[in-house]
């Protein structure tokens, strides 16, 4: 069966591509938002598909939330590191009509995107309730809203993004591959 599925991840080393079932297309883009959204835009010229899943590894800012453990699904995606104040409030493109967050009607977490690696929570996090850290979501459902793709993202948690979160994250970077694969299964 051909779903027309176009699977998004960073590195190699977080989903083995030999490993995905072959009725899923799977691109890999690199690290950090714009070679995701470019990535996902090649990507999506390429195969033309009917949903964007994406699947990588993310840091846990919110410690307080017992249920963000191993694979979890994304229902929003914000951009942390863009910095435009007085022009925007911090999170917003400034003089932008694109959303400044973007919603993939499933799961439950909100990941903060940006183009660091986050080793240490800072106030905006907790105010805006970012549960967990990437460096690619946020470039992906970019990409999938200007193309009017819907999109899912799974992000395996590897670190509580603090001092150790560099080695914990290089120990663990492909621990998710198969809850991920696992649950490629169920997705029609």
């Amino acid at each position: 069966m051909h779903t027309n599925i176009l699977i998004i991840t960073a590195l190699e080393n977080e989903l083995d591509p030999l490993l995905v079932p072959k009725r899923f297309h799977i691109a890999h883009t690199g690290a950090g938002k714009i070679n995701a959204t470019l990535g996902t835009l090649k990507a999506i010229q390429t195969f033309q598909p009917k949903l964007i899943i994406n699947f990588g590894t993310a840091g846990k800012i919110n410690q307080q939330n017992a249920a963000l453990s191993g694979l979890v699904e994304i229902a929003h995606v914000v951009q942390r590191d863009m910095m435009a104040e007085p022009l925007a409030p911090r999170g917003r493109v400034p003089l932008s009509s694109q959303p400044f967050i973007f919603s993939s009607q499933h799961g439950f977490a909100i990941c903060g995107t940006g183009d660091s690696f986050v080793t240490a929570s800072d106030p905006w996090l907790t105010e805006q309730k970012i549960d967990l850290v990437d460096m690619e979501l946020f470039g992906i459902a970019s990409a999938a809203y200007d193309q009017e793709i819907p999109w899912r993202a799974f992000k395996y948690i590897t670190d509580d993004a603090n001092a150790s979160a560099g080695k914990e994250w290089t120990d663990k970077i492909d621990h998710g591959q198969s809850s991920f694969l696992k649950l490629l299964e169920e997705i029609k």
